[in-house]
């Protein structure tokens, strides 16, 4: 089997105006408050990520993040004192629209190989919050001990983490003090691997028997209903 032309899961894979069009079309669906993955901020400056942010919040976000990777290879982060200038930028713009969203600073070092990326992150994260960060983020934790040492260090701002370790629960991260937990794009994964498993399995071995683990068409309908209501 074969898949159609796709848009790969890489940061630079749609444009501003792309991401603000599938953001306001999420916030229209749900009566629920909408965090945004905003990137970097779509800017090369701090005033192009105020702009831009202004726009994200205009859109009807109740949250949305920064993050301090690049996308460039040869300097996967921003250096600190831009990095810091880029989140105050985006607390500027948020303040300036006089509405209440939720700023989360993100610290990519684990994410782009730091070889140091607990104490750079800690480092960062400590200076997202001073410049008004509400909640601090650095991707790719996993070590209790490494989580709660982010967690003291920025406190009392609330930690973020992402469940990237099988072993994590929730009660679990509760304990260390964690306010705020993600699954970033593990449940579309699953769901893609449940699908390519089926789909190997009729095409590869022209059996049907992954097929008895769908789930059932009543079910479904009650989610969607429950949704529109």
């Amino acid at each position: 089997f074969a898949f159609g032309q796709g848009l790969p899961d890489d940061p630079m894979a749609l444009s501003r105006a792309q991401l603000l069009a599938h953001i306001r079309e999420i916030v229209g669906a749900t009566a629920l408050p909408v965090s945004a993955d905003f990137q970097a901020g779509f800017g090369a400056s701090s005033a192009e990520v105020a702009e831009s942010v202004r726009m994200c919040v205009d859109v009807g976000v109740a949250g949305l993040s920064i993050e301090d990777a690049t996308g460039d290879d040869e300097r996967p982060l921003f250096p600190l004192a831009e990095a810091v200038e880029r989140v105050q930028a985006a607390r500027q713009a948020i303040d300036a629209s006089g509405r209440d969203v939720v700023l989360t600073a993100r610290a990519e070092c684990f994410l782009v190989g730091h070889e140091d990326p607990l104490s750079a992150s800690i480092e960062r994260l400590v200076a997202y919050a001073e410049v008004g960060a509400d909640c601090l983020y650095a991707p790719g934790l996993s070590a209790s001990e490494d989580i709660a040492e982010v967690i003291a260090a920025v406190a009392p701002r609330p930690v973020n983490v992402l469940a990237v370790d099988p072993s994590m629960t929730v009660a679990g991260l509760e304990e260390l003090g964690v306010r705020r937990v993600s699954v970033g794009s593990a449940f579309a994964r699953v769901a893609w691997q449940a699908f390519m498993t089926a789909a190997t399995d009729v095409a590869r071995e022209g059996r049907f028997t992954t097929l008895s683990s769908a789930a059932r068409f009543d079910t479904l309908n009650d989610l969607f209903n429950g949704a529109r209501a």
